[in-house]
């Protein structure tokens, strides 16, 4: 007996289609490895569709109040909250991610954002209208830039598509969003609720591979690109987007160093950067997973990481004692087992390192020690359950190598010296800084990274700003 699967469609000008030319790609629950649906791959046709809906319903939606558009997200927002536990299935199959900490860590986050974004069109600020030069008086336009093609990653399917459409609409722009390719579910699901809310063509969708977010980026009518992905998806934006001269906006990856000072309450700094390092299977930009130690304190936060990794369970997503689900496809898997299986000799493996079972994706809870600056895994981002540890000699060192990477998303600085935080909080070259905590975010503060990391905002009032040009308007008094 054989199940039949699940066929997702694009969501164009109001509509559900599949693709033009009828071609599908397979998608695969990695709780399972087994294929549960099939989703658009979809070609130029339908990106041509999808930009020309958006492009014509952007007139309208762009000369609606700043009250209109709250509104709608307001609605937006409350629809989640009714459609939670469709959303919350959607993503699970997506990603096989737990069902219990979905429902408490992702839908209310995403549910406060919208909402956050609904106040925030009400917000915008500028320099005051008044006369800089004599006769002549100035005033600030905010105005939306037009359609936004935005290519959501598979880490986080659901709350990546909220960061995206909710401060572009917000703002007055038209949306194309395009997911994964191994995470579509939870994406056309939020075209349906979203569809019943806004205007045709106001929020699009469209699935496919690299080939098809290439073709939007490419596409003449976006005014912004908006990517969270690899540094190498990033690059490639920026490349097509110069073209045009299209603004881009990129998430891209982290190495986030947690500096673990002497003074630490070490059982406590244990629980909470295991936790941030393997919720959601390490499969996070900020994740908590290049763990810089003083040498005094070293081997003892050592045994005590090796045994929280130990006691940190995985598995299906209906097991609600498990942090995290699996690796989110079988290439994820052999991306994280080939940075163990290549380990220098000089590294050891405290904890884990190998795959769980033979059924899905998971990895089992990792910490490897004895590594030295230069070394692979400690430059390159791993995004797997996979915590490395080094040990420093002094705030110098400590810098030196926290600083000592590509990346520049997030950080964080474990100490009781309010002094000594303050310094390493600014001189840490990272987007953010958490200090005794590490992963919290907010609506009301910015995401977002220097470097290979990427450059642009997420969340908060510059996230917001992000999508929005400025027009200077000067008349004469006379």
């Amino acid at each position: 007996m054989t199940t039949e699967l699940r066929r997702l469609r694009n969501y164009i000008n109001g509509e559900f289609r599949d693709a033009a030319d009828g071609r599908t790609i397979d998608v695969v629950n990695p709780a399972t490895g087994e294929v549960f649906a099939t989703s658009p791959l979809s070609g130029q046709a339908d990106v041509d569709a999808a930009m020309e809906a958006a492009a014509a319903a952007f007139p309208a939606w762009r000369d609606t109040t700043p009250a209109e558009r709250q509104k709608v997200l307001l609605k937006i927002a409350d629809a989640f909250e009714e459609r939670a536990e469709d959303l919350i299935a959607a993503e699970v199959e997506n990603t096989g991610k737990p069902a219990a900490l979905t429902a408490s860590e992702e839908i209310p986050p995403m549910v406060d954002q919208i909402r956050f974004f609904a106040g925030a069109a009400r917000m915008l600020e500028g320099k005051s209208a008044g006369e800089y030069m004599e006769g002549m008086t100035s005033i600030i336009r905010r105005e939306p830039v037009g359609v936004c093609a935005q290519v959501a990653p598979w880490n986080y399917p659901m709350m990546m598509a909220v960061w995206k459409f909710a401060p572009a609409l917000a703002a007055g722009n038209t949306v194309v969003l395009k997911p994964s390719d191994t995470t579509p579910a939870s994406t056309v699901l939020i075209a349906e609720i979203i569809g019943q809310i806004v205007p045709k063509g106001v929020f699009n969708v469209i699935c496919g591979d690299r080939e098809t977010g290439k073709a939007m980026v490419e596409h003449p009518t976006p005014a912004m690109a908006s990517i969270t992905g690899s540094v190498r998806a990033g690059m490639q934006v920026a490349e097509s987007a110069s073209k045009d001269v299209k603004r881009v906006h990129l998430e891209l990856g982290g190495k986030a160093p947690v500096v673990v000072f002497e003074d630490t309450d070490i059982a406590k700094a244990v629980e909470d950067i295991s936790v941030a390092g393997f919720f959601n299977a390490g499969q996070d930009c900020t994740a908590a997973t290049r763990v810089l130690v003083h040498e005094s304190i070293h081997d003892e936060f050592v045994s005590q990481l090796a045994k929280a990794a130990a006691d940190t369970k995985t598995g299906q997503p209906d097991d609600e004692d498990v942090l995290y689900g699996p690796l989110n496809n079988e290439n994820q898997l052999k991306q994280v087992s080939g940075f163990i299986d290549r380990l220098p000799a000089h590294a050891k493996v405290e904890a884990g390192g190998h795959r769980v079972g033979d059924k899905g994706y998971f990895y089992a809870p990792t910490v490897v020690s004895g590594l030295k600056q230069d070394d692979e895994i400690i430059q390159n981002e791993v995004f797997g359950p996979v915590i490395t540890v080094q040990s420093f000699r002094d705030e110098d060192q400590a810098l030196e190598f926290a600083n000592g990477v590509e990346f520049a998303l997030a950080s964080s600085v474990w100490t009781k010296d309010h002094a000594r935080a303050m310094r390493m909080s600014k001189a840490l070259d990272f987007g953010c800084v958490w200090i005794n905590t590490h992963i919290p975010l907010v609506a009301e503060m910015p995401h977002g990274g220097y470097k290979k990391s990427g450059y642009g905002k997420d969340l908060s009032a510059y996230g917001f700003e992000d999508y929005t040009r400025i027009k200077h308007v000067m008349t004469s008094l006379g």
